[in-house]
């Protein structure tokens, strides 16, 4: 992943900024425990994940599925999934497993949330047969759409099917360095059960807004292939604790690289930790070439 890219990491603060005032109030909502931790990788690919797979692994989702608990699934955004290829994917994985479908780019890119009805239907058409491993689908608009648009985006967002559930990444700066805007924004995504992404990633610190919509986090990582990436983890854990304490229901991490063969390192250090600080039990991935060693 190569959004957000500098070239000296070293010269990036990394700390992360205060809640949104409203965040807290948004968390406090939930009156559940935390239901839900998935922590995975962006891809499946034996290409993007050297070195994470057996020798002769036939199947490379089978067995990430066996590593992790989710995925967020970059594919669709590429060509539409079939209500087939949804079912085939969804077989293949044990019954806890999470996916998270990025909406097609025809959607987004190409047309721009402009005369997307037919699209959107026949993606949530599809995505919905993933069932119960239905994590939540998300938006990634253009770095170029901007405010000046926002009536697609509220038409979007006001027709989008409820059954799915459904978060949205802003990428464009004006959403976010305009305080009115992003008060309107996401309060219409408060309105609607919109979940609004956080993306963490080097040359784009305004990204990290901290601004819950829903009790849920859906968090996008992305590592600089540095040091610094495994104690902005340590930074992380600390402040979805706090989230946590406050009603945080459930958590969608996903870790990504500029070099993503080393998303399986970054991902499985995150989820002894959280292991560690949470008392949960959730799996930590293994060494290719160990059966019992971990990726770190």
């Amino acid at each position: 992943m190569k959004f957000g890219q500098v070239e000296d990491p070293s010269k990036i603060d990394f700390t992360l900024p205060k809640d949104h005032p409203r965040t807290k109030e948004i968390l406090a909502l939930n009156k559940k425990s935390l239901e839900n931790i998935s922590i995975g990788c962006a891809k499946w690919n034996k290409t993007d994940l050297k070195g994470f797979y057996p020798k002769g692994t036939k199947d490379e989702l089978t067995y990430y599925a066996t590593q992790f608990n989710s995925i967020e699934l970059n594919a669709t955004f590429y060509g539409m999934p079939t209500p087939d290829q949804v079912t085939t994917w969804k077989e293949k994985t044990p019954p806890d497993f999470k996916f998270f479908p990025k909406i097609t780019n025809t959607v987004s890119h190409f047309r721009r949330l402009i005369d997307v009805t037919d699209p959107v239907t026949q993606f949530a058409s599809s995505v919905i047969n993933f069932d119960e491993k239905l994590g939540m689908a998300f938006l990634q608009l253009h770095d170029n759409f901007k405010p000046k648009d926002y009536d697609r985006l509220e038409k979007f967002v006001k027709e989008w099917p409820k059954e799915v559930p459904l978060a949205i990444e802003l990428r464009n700066t004006e959403w976010f360095t305009d305080e009115e805007i992003l008060n309107t924004t996401c309060e219409l995504f408060e309105a609607h059960n919109i979940t609004n992404i956080i993306v963490d990633t080097a040359g784009r610190r305004d990204m990290l807004h901290m601004r819950l919509t829903t009790p849920n986090a859906f968090i996008r990582y992305v590592g600089a292939n540095a040091e610094s990436d495994y104690e902005r983890l340590d930074d992380w854990l600390k402040h979805l604790t706090k989230w946590k304490k406050e009603g945080l229901q459930n958590l969608y991490f996903f870790v990504h690289q500029n070099i993503e063969k080393a998303s399986p390192l970054l991902s499985a250090y995150f989820i002894k930790k959280v292991n560690e600080e949470w008392k949960t039990d959730i799996h930590i991935p293994q060494m290719a070439t160990e059966s019992t060693g971990t990726l770190f």
